[in-house]
């Protein structure tokens, strides 16, 4: 291995490390604990060597989403993979997705709340986001309905489950309903 591969895979490694750490410390104390200064005295580096990665908490904010939204598909895949009946693959990935907001809420805030800098929705859109939206459209393109273009209906199941997780998180919403509100939103918007 060069020295320039050597120094690229250290760089790689470090920048997995600072996300990784920002990550963790936004999990255990919420995103306004993680700093730049606290990020450097938990990784060992100094703070210069955090903006030679990221310019600064919103690109550090990013990063967590990018990985947060391929964490996500990932998790939603594999709650379908396995179901073949329409209603219960629909079912699967709401609560797929209901149980990745719960588990993961600093990246969930990271991907949906606070600001990344990242393009949603748009041509320039990374491919870990569109990819996280395509794992919900593999299942709900499906259940969209005659006429219905499966995008936009994708977009109004991703909304009530993002409206259904943000209501749990904040109590505003009796946990013990939790299976019925997934049961009502399958039986009511999707077509099977």
């Amino acid at each position: 291995m060069s020295v320039q591969e050597r120094k690229q895979r250290e760089r790689a490694d470090r920048e997995r490390l600072i996300v990784a750490t920002a990550r963790e410390l936004a999990e255990q104390q919420g995103w306004d604990a993680v700093t730049t200064r606290r990020l450097a005295e938990r990784i060992e580096y100094s703070q210069p060597v955090l903006y030679s990665h990221f310019r600064g908490k919103r690109e550090i904010i990013g990063a967590v989403a990018l990985d947060g939204a391929s964490e996500m598909a990932v998790a939603m895949r594999s709650a379908t993979a396995a179901v073949s009946a329409p209603r219960e693959r629909v079912a699967a990935l709401a609560r797929a997705y209901l149980d990745f907001a719960e588990r993961n809420p600093a990246v969930y805030d990271a991907l949906f709340q606070l600001d990344g800098g990242l393009a949603y929705a748009q041509e320039d859109t990374p491919e870990q986001l569109k990819d996280a939206f395509a794992a919900l459209m593999e299942t709900l393109g499906d259940v969209a309905g005659d006429g219905v273009e499966p995008e936009l209906f994708t977009e109004v199941f991703w909304a009530s489950l993002h409206g259904i997780a943000t209501l749990t998180r904040s109590r505003r919403l009796l946990p013990e309903d939790a299976e019925h509100r997934i049961e009502l939103l399958v039986d009511r918007l999707a077509v099977i």
